[in-house]
């Protein structure tokens, strides 16, 4: 791969010579623009707003257009006079947890590699220490007469450099979150993780671009002289959800099915608040079937608490009888 840029990674003391290599490419398809009535291609020239005549490149400059509209040139000179220490360099500021870099400020992706025999050892020893830390490294560098922020980590047996945007680039997102309050049952978030478990996993690795194929084939039909290729129309998809526990439902049923699992199973109605009304229900069956056992209960209770009053009433009349017969006897002694 051909590299974009020459320079050094400065890990402390160490230097590490390196190449800069682009790590991702675009599989876009562009169009050009022509004239629809020949078919001639339209191409932009770049005139001068003064003279109206067209400028060559080398002639070209650059400058700054202030509040007012005023042109500032600036020269090649004053930009090189600039102080950019990270010029020729990829200075590592710190070594951080990956988890601490916010993917809202990820760029363009970059590898690093090792430019000559006597980098290989440095540049192995800098891999191993990321990746015995599992850390990133911060960095700042140079690139295209700006500098920028980036972050160092392995990616198999390189190291890869992803440009990074500098905080105050990330806007915050102000009136973006819905302002209406809203709230969400769980019965709506029990539905969603069965959604969620349902598609599961994907290998990305299976992905592809379904409308650039689309626009290729397209395109070998054309040039050949045939017709285009027809394809069904995509379904609409509706812009409001009426039954927010329905759409989920359907969808869990869509999901499963094309994973070829039982459309049974899809369907989940089971919600909590059917539960706790299925719970009452039962409890008041229980409550009537036990209703007789605890009057039989308490019949039986009452019968005994009669018997002992009766035994007790007995008891006592007996005593009361029985101490006339004492009197008598002890006065037939005396």
């Amino acid at each position: 791969m051909r590299s974009i840029w020459n320079g050094a990674i400065s890990f402390g003391l160490v230097s590490i010579p390196i190449k800069l290599v682009n790590a991702t490419e675009n599989h876009s398809i562009s169009f050009r623009q022509i004239h629809k009535a020949d078919g001639g291609r339209i191409r932009y020239r770049k005139v001068c707003e003064l003279d109206q005549e067209e400028v060559a490149t080398p002639d070209i400059g650059k400058a700054y257009e202030d509040a007012t509209g005023t042109m500032i040139p600036i020269t090649d000179a004053d930009l090189a006079g600039l102080p950019l220490p990270t010029a020729k360099t990829i200075e590592i500021v710190a070594f951080v947890p990956a988890s601490s870099i916010d993917p809202l400020q990820m760029d363009t992706a970059y590898y690093l590699s090792a430019s000559g025999v006597p980098a290989a050892k440095p540049y192995t020893l800098l891999r191993e220490a990321l990746k015995r830390s599992q850390k990133v490294a911060v960095a700042k560098f140079a690139l295209r007469g700006r500098e920028r922020l980036g972050m160092l980590r392995v990616v198999g047996d390189v190291i890869a450099m992803h440009g990074l945007l500098w905080p105050d680039e990330i806007r915050t997102p102000e009136g973006v979150a819905p302002e209406t309050e809203v709230t969400v049952r769980d019965a709506e978030l029990d539905l969603a993780d069965a959604l969620m478990d349902t598609l599961g996993s994907v290998d990305l690795d299976s992905l592809h671009d379904d409308y650039r194929e689309a626009v290729e084939e397209m395109i070998a039909a054309k040039s050949e002289g045939g017709p285009p290729p027809e394809h069904e129309p995509a379904e609409a998809q509706g812009g409001r959800v009426l039954d927010l526990m329905a759409a989920l439902e359907n969808s869990v049923r869509a999901a499963k099915e094309a994973r070829g699992e039982d459309k049974q199973v899809a369907e989940v109605t089971d919600l909590p608040t059917r539960r706790r009304k299925a719970t009452a229900t039962s409890k008041d069956a229980a409550t009537k079937e036990a209703a007789p056992k605890n009057t039989t209960a308490k019949k039986t209770t009452a019968k005994k608490t009669a018997a002992k009053k009766t035994t007790a009433k007995k008891a006592t009349q007996k005593k009361t009888t029985a101490k006339p017969r004492s009197t008598t006897t002890k006065r037939a002694s005396a």
